[in-house]
């Protein structure tokens, strides 16, 4: 199943192409899962509505006969690739219900969005559901960093930033796994501007695709 390319956000579409043959697919199946929940979260302005919405994919996750959502291109593509079973999607679900539920999120928020969809999307990137901790804290560097760079509220954004920073010496002295070379990419990334007090930037720019090919030669 292929996916229409504006499905997978840009910087997905980057990092998928480095987890090379089919799970560069698998990769990109799961970043449009990321960005499809990303939508609900930004469009939706009834809490309830918004937790029905992803209720439904809760279901499409649990439907071992994999009838609920055919025909929806993301859920086709996630089927086809395997992606499905990936562990860690109940939390990111949970993670992205953080900001959907919540008016005013609070540090605790935005410990609990980060922990699930930051933790639980790397964990499903490396299918690993035994995955080690830093690679959970990696990962919520990583959602932190995004999340600063997609909201209004410039004092949400320091505080995903300040949290961000918090978490970074979980990571420090880890190996990476050859396989999890999209995984490293995307965190050096957040660790470079999260320590600089930047906030992702939208879209792909020149400059971020730069350092994204620095990163994928040097790993720096």
């Amino acid at each position: 199943m292929s996916l229409d390319k504006d499905a997978v956000p840009p910087l997905g579409l980057l990092l998928a192409a480095h987890a090379g043959g089919e799970q560069a697919a698998r990769h990109r199946a799961l970043w449009a899962f990321d960005a499809r929940l990303a939508k609900v979260a930004r469009t939706t302005s009834e809490p309830m509505i918004g937790q029905m919405r992803l209720a439904w994919w809760n279901d499409v996750i649990d439907d071992a006969a994999g009838i609920k959502g055919q025909g929806e291109p993301v859920v086709d593509a996630m089927r086809a690739t395997g992606a499905c079973g990936a562990p860690g999607l109940v939390a990111v679900i949970d993670g992205w219900e953080v900001l959907v539920v919540e008016p005013d999120i609070d540090v605790q928020g935005l410990r609990e969005y980060a922990a699930g969809r930051g933790g639980g999307l790397f964990r499903a990137l490396a299918d690993a559901a035994d995955a080690p901790e830093w690679l959970a804290a990696a990962g919520q560097v990583w959602a932190l960093w995004d999340l600063a760079g997609h909201v209004g509220d410039r004092a949400l954004a320091d505080a995903a930033l300040a949290l961000g920073r918090d978490l970074l010496p979980q990571v420090d002295g880890a190996r990476w796994p050859r396989a999890w070379k999209p995984l490293r990419i995307a965190f050096t990334l957040a660790r470079q501007d999260v320590l600089a007090g930047r906030a992702a930037p939208l879209g792909m720019p020149r400059a971020l695709a730069g350092r994204l090919l620095r990163i994928a030669l040097v790993g720096r």
